[in-house]
């Protein structure tokens, strides 16, 4: 098991605080983000995806948006949440694996449900 991985399972093993959690969820970007890897199947997907996601619920397809996303995700939002345990992301694959965590999933839940309202 690589260092990555060793550190991501100790930390998504803890319950991660409170406040942790709600920073995590505290920016749009990220939530949709999560929404979509904690519907993904196996919990595994590109950047591509991600920022193609994004980009369309941010404001719809377009290069200018996508390549804003694009920044946004890869400087600060998948390091964030891979500091904190929530996510592995590969960097020279391309690929983010998210680690489900009960905490972060019942409050993601319930953004999910109060932005579709």
């Amino acid at each position: 098991m690589r260092e990555t991985e060793r550190s991501a399972a100790r930390l998504v093993r803890e319950a991660p605080s409170l406040d942790l959690v709600f920073d995590l969820l505290a920016d749009r970007q990220r939530r949709y983000a999560l929404y979509y890897l904690s519907e993904a199947r196996d919990g595994v997907a590109t950047v591509d995806d991600l920022v193609e996601h994004v980009s369309r619920l941010e404001d719809g397809p377009g290069e200018p948006g996508r390549a804003s996303v694009r920044a946004a995700l890869e400087h600060v939002h998948l390091p964030k949440l891979a500091d904190a345990g929530v996510i592995e992301h590969d960097a020279r694959s391309g690929t983010v694996r998210y680690w489900r965590q009960p905490s972060i999933e019942e409050w993601l839940e319930h953004a999910r449900y109060k932005e579709r309202s």
